[in-house]
Formats: structure tokens, sequence, C-alpha cells
């Protein structure tokens, strides 16, 4: 069989689990025969199908997202490694860093705090934009640590970002840190019951996903610790869900945190823009 009719076979079969199935065929073919997308399409469709596709495909047809497959995903740009330890990075988080950027016009933090790095996305993207700046990713998951640390250094600003096993759920996790002009977060947001698609429910962490009843636990044990983390004039851009922002917001408040609604492609909010209030001072180290 050629390569061109084993897209043709593949994309009908994965139609059944994938919305983007002739993409995600040419993307495994392009694996298997090692090779750029683009290259695979311009140059490879009549030659014999290699072995190491039918064993992608399946992987695919078990609802495992292509990014575990292949290996990777992109994120502002920047390629990523991905494993089964950490979230597939998403354009949606993407909200963070365009936020950040706005908050911070004409001043560039000389600090920044990634809190749940996972595969270092937001820490990474950061330290891209602020070439000046330096950064630490803090992680509960052991396993996220060498991902992040792994894709700093493939991302050219290993040297800048420091990669540290941290849970902001045991007492004295940010001892030493000191305070940030900069701090982002993407905590876990879902409800525990909620539904979602099997390739993540199935496949992703699910430390990084659920968070009780509500979706709304690790924002109250987090959000009350950003004015001891904050520099004077500092931000903290979080990551919501889409329907959390007026609950997310009403934490921070209690916190002395003001809150700033930034929205994503598809004009969702998906970022909450915190500062100490005016009024309130940050907690003495």
């Amino acid at each position: 069989m050629t390569v061109r009719a084993a897209l043709r076979d593949a994309t009908e079969q994965l139609g059944a689990v994938s919305p983007s199935a002739r993409l995600d065929a040419e993307l495994l073919m392009a694996a298997a025969l090692g090779v750029p997308r683009g290259e695979l399409l311009l140059r490879h469709l009549d030659e014999a199908v290699p072995a190491g596709f039918a064993p992608l495909q399946r992987r695919r047809l078990g609802h495992e997202p292509i990014a575990y497959i292949l290996g990777h995903a992109e994120f502002y740009g920047i390629e990523l490694i991905v494993t089964p330890s950490v979230l597939i990075p998403r354009g949606d988080s993407e909200t963070l860093i365009d936020a950040a950027i706005r908050a911070l016009a004409g001043r560039p933090p000389a600090r920044a705090l990634d809190c749940g790095t996972g595969s270092g996305a937001l820490l990474i993207a950061a330290l891209a934009q602020w070439p000046g700046a330096h950064g630490i990713g803090i992680d509960r998951s052991l396993g996220a640590l060498p991902v992040a640390a792994a894709n700093a250094a493939r991302a050219g600003v290993g040297e800048r970002a420091r990669i540290l096993h941290r849970d902001w759920d045991t007492p004295g996790w940010a001892s030493g840190l000191g305070r940030f002009d900069l701090v982002l977060a993407n905590p876990p947001y879902v409800e525990d019951e909620a539904e979602l698609e099997r390739p993540v429910r199935e496949h992703e962490p699910a430390g990084a996903l659920f968070a009780g009843p509500a979706g709304l636990d690790a924002y109250r044990r987090l959000l009350p610790q950003l004015p001891a983390l904050l520099a004077p004039g500092g931000v903290a851009l979080v990551e919501i869900g889409w329907q959390q922002a007026e609950a997310v917001a009403a934490i921070g408040g209690e916190s002395g945190l003001s809150a700033t609604v930034h929205r994503d492609l598809g004009n969702r909010p998906r970022a909450l823009e915190f500062k100490i209030s005016l009024g309130k001072t940050s907690p003495s180290d």
C-alpha cells in the first residue's frame, strides 16, 4: 500500500476518535517516516507505508492524544517535549502570556515564578519574551520536573530558569524564593465529576486537572499566598475555567487582590490578572 492510500484509510478510521483525522494521520505518517509533514506531502505520498505507522495509528485509535504519541507540542511558537507526566500545552493558555505582556508594558520583569509549571510552557514563554528575566518553575510532580528542565534547555533559557520540586499545599514551600514581578499559574480547575473527552480523562495527569467538586480548591489554597510572592507593582496571571471568573475573583478579593479578566481567542474568560488592591500592602517577609 502506498502512503497516499494509507492516509486515506487512516483518515476514515480516525474519524471515529478525532475531529482532525486527516491532520492526525499525516502527522503520524510523517513521524513514522522521520520527516516533517510538509516533506511528507511533497515527496513521499507514492512510497510504501513504513512499518512504524500502524502502531502509531493504533495508539491514536485508543484515544491517546496526538501530542503524547509524537512526544511534542507547540506553545507560543516554542516546541516543547510532552510526556504523560505533564498536561499538553493548549492555545488558550497563551492568553496568560498575552495578558502579562500588556500588564507589564514598558517595565520588563526581572523575576518570574510559574506555579505548577508542568512542561514549563508558561515560564519558558515568559523568559523568551523578556531576555533579561530570570525565573523559577515549581511543581509537586516529580515526573514533570525533568520535562520542564529539558524544555528550558532546548528553548535556550535553561541558564535563566530554575525548576524546583515544591508544593504550594505544603507549609513553607516558598521559603527562600523571594518576591516576583510576575507570577504565572495554570492550576487544576476541573470539577471532579466533570465530563471530559476520553483523551483528556484517560491520558492526561489527573493531579493537574481536578480540583474538588466545584473546581476551586486549588484557587482557595494558592491565591491567599500570592500577596507574599508579589514584588511591589507585581502582577499575577492565573488561568481559569471560562465559567469561573466571578468565583475566582471573589477568592482573590478575600486576600486583598483586585482582579481583571482577560479573554481567550474564543472571547471566553480565560485568565485573571491579580494585583494587590489599592490601600493594601503585601505581607512582610
